[in-house]
Order: structure tokens, then C-alpha cells, then sequence
């Protein structure tokens, strides 16, 4: 039988987010937005809105429909002299469902997994799950979270099949730079291991700019056929609501084995969450939505920013430059925090809602816990604000 752990960082959202008066910055979405929201975004105002009640409500495209798969395939086809085809894409429910299906198809007893830590324990527990040996590859405050590729030299066996990464990281915010990802490729593509990059985040950098060197691209851009990537309209684009993810691959095989499993779990994504995907990306509407969210980004860290030096006896971080999340570490005394009570005592006294990290991304990050800053500007000030009266009164 199959043995799967708590998922902690789901189980502590479910248990948290009903409060009443919650000031939310445990949430990993950019704010999200309404329907009529995205509309008001559009540049064109003779572009069709989302949802239109002609449509017949049938299953739909088994894959995605052809339009949302073809503006996933060009923002992947951006800068790279070989275009994504449109058939190396599926259209999932949300990026959990996409992960699940990478793993559950390409699997199994007698393989070994590397996988980046902290991340998001879907991404080592499903694999252990089904019966493989994983192993974490450890991200290090003092290498700003980055991962080392001598560090993954010591873990490679004989039987890894697959090493996988977050870029941006969820819990730290932290990118994997170009050269990194180019070194990583060299490493796999030299021992024909597959690599899945989680891309939930992207293309939401606030700390880096494209135009810098080492600005990450996404794997599946640097040439090798055995790059998997997931990515969803939930984090970046703030509509985690419509649950609608993808799975890409430049590999055919991978993508129509993956395809075969899907059979088995998801006939189809609903057409309602397609039409909106597919507005939300068109070239009308996604330049405005990732500015949007972009700079609603760069105002909220700096807010935290600001909290994190005013505070600085007792907090400390490595600045994201990615993603919505954050790592913090709070300390009385010069001792980290019981992070797990810390966050309770935070909630039941201010309302304000983080993610202890020992509890969710283990006990490494004892004192440590996870803000997602990108939530609407004032919840952010107001959490910030309750926050520094605790801070004041039981830390300092």
C-alpha cells in the first residue's frame, strides 16, 4: 500500500486561512483578481471576453484547447532558435495536478530522485510515495539558497532518473541563475537523467531583470530533450481559482507517455477555466498582468524590506528576487523562535497568518518561517504593522 506523509504546508493553510479577520500573508498567489478585473486589464477592447455562454459545455479539448496551448508554446518559444511545438504541451488541473502526473508516470521502486530542499513537499514526498529513494539536494542560507552543483555531484547514483528543482524557489524566493541551470543541464544531459523544473513562479522576477546575465530562462529554452517543466495561472497570474496548470516538454515520448497516465485521472480541464487561461495570455491582456503583479511585488518586498532592517536584532533573511514567498528567521534572545508556537501566538494575538518552516520544509528551519508578501499592499502593511507591536512586546 501506498504510504503518503501530511502534506503540512496544506494541512496548516486549511486550518488557518478560515480565521476570522485573517491578515493572510501565508498565501503564495499574487493577489488575486476577479474576472472583470482581468477584463479591465485587456489593451484591445475589441478582444472577446472570457466565458462566453454560447459554449456548449462539453468536455472539451482533451489535451487544452489548441489557442491556450498555442500561447503556452510561445512564451516558451521566446529567444531560442527552435520553437516549442504546440503538441509538447498539456493542460492540467492546476500545477499540483501536473507534478503528480510527471512522477506517477516516469516513477517508480528502483529509482533514485534528487531533489532541491526546502521546497514544496509534492516534489519529494509523491516520489518516495511510489516506492523511490530520493535525496535532498540542500539549498544554503549562506549561498544566498542557491544550489551547488558540487553538492550534486556527491548525490548521483548509478539509477537516479530524475533531479528536480523550483525556479523560483517556494519557500525562499530565490532564483537559479543561468549558468546554474546551464551547469545542471551539462550534469544531466551527460548521464541521461531527466530533470523537472517546477516553474509555478514564473516569469514573476522582481529582483532580477532580463536584460542581466544570469537572468534564469526556463529549462525547457537550454536544448535538452529530457527538460520537464510545470508552471500554472496561479502563482504569477493570480487566478489560482480557474485551476488550470501545464506539463511541457521538448521530448515527445515523455509528453505522450505522461499523456497516457493523464487518461486515467483527467479526461479533460473544464472549457471555463480554458477560456480564461487562455484571455488571461493572449498578447492584449498578459503584458498588463504581469506588470500588474511585477510591480505589486517590488512595492510588497520593499515593505518587508523596510519591517526586516527596522527589526534586525531579532529577523533576518536573504532578500527574494522571485517568486511570492519568503524565508524568515525570527530569534529572542539571540536563540531561534519554537517557530510552530511562534506562528500560533502570532495568529491568536494579531491575526496575522505565516507558515511555521520547521513544521512545513523540516526541522533545519527551526525559527524560521514563510511570508507571501505579494498579497494586496495594504493587507501587507496592516500585517506588518501588527506584527512590529508583537515583535516589540515578546521579542525585544
Amino acid at each position: 500500500m501506498v504510504k503518503i506523509e501530511p502534506f503540512d504546508v496544506e494541512k496548516w493553510m486549511d486550518k488557518y486561512e478560515v480565521t476570522p479577520g485573517v491578515l493572510n500573508i501565508a498565501e503564495t498567489c499574487a493577489a488575486s483578481i476577479s474576472i472583470d478585473d482581468l477584463v479591465k486589464l485587456c489593451e484591445d477592447p475589441n478582444v472577446p471576453k472570457p466565458l462566453s455562454t454560447s459554449t456548449k459545455l462539453t468536455y472539451g479539448p482533451i489535451r487544452g484547447s489548441l489557442a491556450l496551448r498555442e500561447r503556452l508554446a510561445s512564451l516558451y518559444s521566446a529567444r531560442v532558435s527552435t520553437p516549442l511545438p504546440t503538441d509538447n504541451i498539456l493542460i492540467t488541473p492546476g500545477a499540483i495536478a501536473a507534478n503528480f502526473l510527471v512522477f506517477y508516470t516516469l516513477i517508480g521502486p528502483s529509482d533514485h530522485v534528487i531533489c532541491v530542499h526546502p521546497t514544496y513537499q509534492q516534489l519529494y514526498d509523491v516520489p518516495k510515495s511510489l516506492g523511490a529513494e530520493v535525496s535532498l539536494w540542500k539549498l544554503r542560507k549562506e549561498k544566498k539558497y542557491v544550489p551547488d552543483l558540487e553538492d550534486l555531484k556527491e548525490l548521483v547514483k548509478d539509477n537516479t532518473k530524475m533531479i528536480i528543482i523550483n525556479n523560483p524557489n517556494n519557500p525562499t524566493g530565490a532564483t537559479i541563475p543561468k549558468s546554474v541551470l546551464q551547469g545542471l543541464v551539462k550534469f544531466a544531459r551527460e548521464r541521461d537523467i531527466i530533470v523537472l523544473s517546477d516553474e509555478v513562479y514564473r516569469p514573476l522576477f522582481h529582483g532580477i531583470s532580463p536584460v542581466d546575465e544570469d537572468f534564469p530562462p526556463s529549462l525547457v529554452s537550454l536544448g535538452y530533450a529530457k527538460t520537464i517543466i510545470t508552471g500554472s495561472m496561479s502563482k504569477a497570474y493570480s487566478l489560482a481559482g480557474i485551476r488550470l496548470g501545464w506539463i511541457a516538454s521538448r521530448d515527445p515520448e515523455i509528453i505522450e507517455a505522461i499523456a497516457t497516465a493523464r487518461d486515467y485521472t483527467t479526461i479533460s480541464v473544464s472549457q471555463l477555466d480554458d477560456q480564461v487561461a487562455t484571455y488571461a495570455l493572449s498578447a492584449s491582456v498578459l503584458h498588463a498582468l504581469l506588470g500588474r503583479n511585477i510591480q505589486l511585488a517590488k512595492t510588497n518586498c520593499a515593505l518587508l524590506e523596510r519591517f526586516i532592517d527596522q527589526w534586525s536584532d531579532v529577523c533576518s533573511w536573504v532578500k527574494p528576487n522571485g517568486g511570492t514567498t519568503a524565508l524568515v528567521r525570527f530569534e529572542k534572545d539571540g536563540k531561534p523562535v519554537e517557530d510552530v508556537q511562534f506562528c500560533i501566538d502570532v495568529i491568536e494575538q494579531t491575526k496575522v497568518m505565516f507558515l511555521p518552516a520547521s513544521k512545513c520544509f523540516g526541522q533545519d528551519f527551526k525559527g524560521y518561517v514563510r511570508i507571501g508578501f505579494v498579497c494586496e499592499t495594504e493587507v501587507l502593511k496592516e500585517a506588518l504593522k501588527q506584527l512590529s507591536l508583537y515583535v516589540r512586546k515578546h521579542l525585544i
